[in-house]
């Protein structure tokens, strides 16, 4: 298995011991502080793998976003994060999130060769490429019933078919669909 710090450091940084959580950009659920941050951050570790970095920059979507009616709160960050994440994988890297459990993007570049990654933990917390699918969701209501909060842990692939709150509520059906009255938490 492939060592996180193999992608994510480049042999100066793994000598120096440099910690992952240095080559780390963390940016909330809104976005940026200042614009371009995460661009820069993109560019300046693509430069410390050794290549210079041509269209690492977040400007299109900036002015995208702000003639689109239909954005929300929230939205501008997931369209940065997948247009870099196109435009390093042309030049063989990989963006890679850690899936701490927050509202935060703990965003980390690997230097990949465009190979598929897969099965990536850093100190216990999953770590994955930008747009592939979690191993694990989670799933959390509060039972239209008693008000319960319940959360689910759920591996991919796994439902919650059939499956009742401890005061007998039924929440999902045989596929695991919400039933009518359940709402999940976003």
């Amino acid at each position: 298995m492939t060592e996180l710090e193999e992608l994510v450091l480049t042999p100066g940084e793994r000598a120096q011991q440099v910690p992952v959580d240095s080559v780390t950009f963390t940016m909330d659920w809104t976005g940026e502080d200042e614009p371009g941050q995460l661009a820069a951050f993109v560019a300046c570790r693509i430069r410390a793998f050794g290549a210079e970095p041509t269209d690492v920059d977040t400007d299109v979507v900036h002015r995208t976003a702000d003639d689109d009616p239909t954005l929300r709160r929230g939205d501008a960050p997931v369209r940065q994060l997948d247009h870099l994440s196109d435009v390093v994988a042309r030049l063989g890297y990989t963006m890679v999130v850690r899936d701490s459990g927050t509202d935060t993007y703990e965003v980390l570049v690997a230097r990949t060769g465009g190979r598929e990654l897969t099965g990536l933990a850093h100190e216990g917390v999953p770590v994955r490429a930008w747009g592939s699918e979690p191993e694990e969701s989670l799933v959390s209501l509060n039972c239209p019933n008693c008000s319960e909060m319940l959360v689910w842990e759920l591996p991919a692939g796994q439902t919650l078919a059939d499956e009742r709150c401890e005061c007998g509520a039924a929440l999902f059906d045989g596929a695991g669909r919400p039933l009518p009255g359940v709402s999940l938490h976003d």
